[in-house]
């Protein structure tokens, strides 16, 4: 059952939070999880820095209206609605503009899984090729068509999107395909490198998704930084 809106703003709070202070939000950037209401969502407003609080996070329909508040919403709003009218098993959606991530929106080379916690995204990883901001709904049905089934999409020369059953599963995501793609980037610096080959990644993805242990872990690391840094 999805939690409460208290216990959303909470988690997602805890991801901002460690986003922001860990340098993925470089000025730009959102997040946000479907209510207990599935036509509605709580997200960021357009502008939210470190220091923020659980009730800085807006209650906003599948339309874009909003309720309990008139703060400026974000520009690529259309994001998060375009994905969640599309996409039913989706509770949480983010936006950032990660460099390793997005640098493979610009290269010869796909976003693979190269090492087994990233088998999250062996059905593969997308790339949108609009690179403007999705500022309507009609660029936000475009980017849904691209993410498709997928767990993420590229944005070509402009970021990433990562979406998640839940905050945890979103946050741990996104944290995964941004070292996933340091790795990737570290090992192809060396010479000639591998990824997993599809079968062994099918059988991994199963294995870390049956009792969500690597997503749990991730989760809990997130936790602790940002306790540590209170």
């Amino acid at each position: 059952m999805t939690d409460s809106n208290e216990v959303l703003a909470e988690k997602l709070n805890t991801a901002w939070k460690f986003f922001h202070h860990g340098g993925y939000i470089d000025g730009f950037g959102h997040i946000s999880a479907r209510t207990q209401d599935p036509n509605r969502v709580l997200m960021t407003p357009h502008e939210l820095d470190g220091n923020s609080h659980p009730e800085d996070f807006v209650i906003v329909d599948l339309g874009g209206k909003q309720y309990g508040s008139d703060v400026k919403l974000p520009g690529e709003i259309e994001i998060h609605l375009g994905i969640y009218r599309n996409r039913p098993d989706v509770g949480s959606v983010s936006h950032f503009h990660c460099c390793h991530a997005t640098s493979f929106s610009m290269s010869e080379h796909a976003l693979e899984p190269s090492y087994f916690v990233a088998s999250i995204f062996q059905s593969g990883v997308p790339i949108h090729p609009d690179p403007q901001l999705v500022s309507t709904r009609e660029l936000g049905e475009g980017l849904a068509k691209t993410l498709g089934p997928h767990r993420a999409a590229l944005i070509r020369a402009h970021g990433i999107v990562v979406t998640g059953t839940d905050i945890e599963e979103m946050a741990a995501g996104v944290y995964i395909l941004e070292d996933n793609a340091k790795r990737t980037w570290i090992a192809a610096s060396m010479g000639k490198h591998e990824t997993l080959g599809k079968a062994e990644a099918i059988e991994l993805e199963g294995k870390v998704l049956k009792h969500r242990g690597p997503i749990k872990r991730v989760w809990r690391f997130i936790n602790e930084t940002v306790a540590a840094q209170s």
